[in-house]
């Protein structure tokens, strides 16, 4: 069954991921939806196995990188590939994620997790060390659908690892500039939900935006005092 993601949300999943900060140039910088600027910082890739979904077990593989939209600062996926039709279509209509269909694998071994994108070439291994920490993480997605830019809320939550990432990219591929080791984490016991999509263009609330709260009105009768 095809799940709308406005209608479904939020929604949650549980699994396991590995984490990657890669470093980019200018160069690398894929181009960002109407409406979203590119921010310098390190990409973040992610390797998802989720087990449980309001749609099943699927596998992830994506792309974010740092953006912004006037004066909201998230990561914007520029990459997605997925193994279910259903988290393609959801992803697509709910938050505006270029979510493709991808022949995916995953296997998983003490302190090693792997994912694999057959058709592109690439596969993300992580190496985990034993000691762990449990986080709570916030995560804003700047994404676009039909109507305009959309900032896509959510939680991770799970026991880090750190961990050395390697990333291989087939030579010809558009993200070659991935390949290598970097630095990252494997999530196990992973929860994340993801909450309905808003309009980006909504204003801010005047805290985040640096404007002070207006100072109240001065009593007629002490200006006149005065």
């Amino acid at each position: 069954m095809v799940v709308d993601g406005p209608d479904a949300a939020p929604w949650t999943m549980t699994g396991e991921c590995v984490i990657a900060l890669a470093r980019r140039r200018a160069a690398h910088r894929s181009p960002l939806p109407d409406g979203l600027h590119p921010v310098p910082g390190p990409a973040v890739v992610v390797a998802e196995s989720y087990t449980r979904s309001p749609v099943g077990p699927y596998l992830a593989f994506g792309v974010a990188e740092p953006a912004r939209h006037r004066g909201r600062i998230g990561l914007c996926f520029t990459t997605v590939a997925v193994n279910s039709p259903d988290v393609r279509v959801a992803g697509r209509q709910g938050w505006g994620f270029p979510a493709e269909l991808g022949n995916l694998g995953w296997s998983s071994r003490a302190g090693e997790r792997e994912l694999v994108w057959l058709e592109r070439g690439i596969s993300i291994e992580g190496r985990s060390h034993r000691l762990a920490w449990p986080a709570v993480v916030p995560m804003r997605s700047l994404q676009h659908l039909d109507d305009g830019p959309v900032v896509a809320p959510g939680w991770l939550r799970g026991l880090v690892h750190r961990a050395h990432v390697e990333i291989g990219v087939d030579d010809e591929d558009p993200l070659m500039w991935l390949a290598g080791r970097h630095a990252g984490a494997s999530v196990s016991g992973l929860r994340v939900t993801m909450r309905p999509a808003r309009h980006a263009e909504a204003p801010l609330p005047a805290p985040l935006l640096g404007r002070p709260n207006p100072a109240p009105p001065v009593p007629a009768e002490s200006s006149a005092q005065t």
